[in-house]
């Protein structure tokens, strides 16, 4: 099932991570710094991977359809650990 929100909403969401998140979230899914950024809006595909979304331009930055939301879910559960601590 796939995960729609605008682009806006997911550069929230990136920007509310606590700092060297991007790395925490690449060394937990075992995948590059550079992939989990491209997941957040990042373009460096020389390093990095496409990681199942969607653009599509729009109001907002455009909407984001997202296939596979495990990078996604990492980042909320760090959102989620940083509002406990």
């Amino acid at each position: 099932m796939s995960t729609i929100m605008t682009f806006n909403e997911l550069r929230s969401i990136k920007d509310s991570l606590p700092e060297g998140s991007m790395h925490r979230i690449a060394d937990e899914l075992n995948m590059s710094v550079e992939t989990v950024r491209n997941f957040f809006g990042g373009q460096n595909f020389t390093i990095g991977q496409s990681v199942g979304i969607h653009i599509e331009p729009g109001p907002n930055g455009g909407l984001v359809c997202i296939d596979d939301t495990t990078v996604l879910d990492k980042a909320l559960s760090i959102l989620e650990e940083s509002k406990k601590n």
